[in-house]
């Protein structure tokens, strides 16, 4: 199998079986985006502990394979981890994704390397990018509350 196949039943994978999708309750920070250009729309639910660990992170919505899957492989990736290590694989993303770093910093976090696939199409990285901006301002809408 080639990569580029893997990389696709990654994300076909994500698509149909989305890993972490439903409703958080009133403890998490919600932020709903939309891209108005295709319509993909995301209501995504961020739980920052006390000691500033995603402790939980969901999400719903609708949209294309590329917008969903990447909602599912970000929640998993994530889950549990410091924010100071979280904002970084949110920039390492939206910075790979902008072409500002080397898309192989996106093999250093499980299938996540699955998108590099996406930057051959820039049309598309606005579907693989709008979780990540969802779960940007989740966490800046987070702290501010806290």
């Amino acid at each position: 199998m080639e990569l580029n196949e893997l990389y696709q039943d990654i994300i076909l994978d994500h698509y149909k079986h989305p890993h972490n999708f439903g409703e958080g309750d009133s403890s998490f920070t919600n932020v709903e985006l939309e891209n108005p250009v295709c319509g993909d729309h995301i209501k995504l639910m961020v739980y920052l502990n006390d000691e500033n660990i995603v402790k939980e992170v969901k999400f719903t919505g609708s949209g294309c394979a590329i917008s969903m899957a990447s909602a599912s492989i970000m929640t998993d990736e994530l889950k549990g981890k410091p924010l100071s290590e979280v904002q970084q694989i949110i920039e390492d993303v939206l910075g790979s994704m902008r072409g500002e770093k080397a898309a192989e910093t996106l093999d250093e976090h499980g299938d996540l390397a699955a998108l590099k696939g996406v930057m051959k199409f820039p049309v598309r990285v606005k579907c693989a990018t709008l979780a990540w901006h969802a779960v940007k301002d989740a966490i800046a809408k987070s702290k501010r509350n806290t």
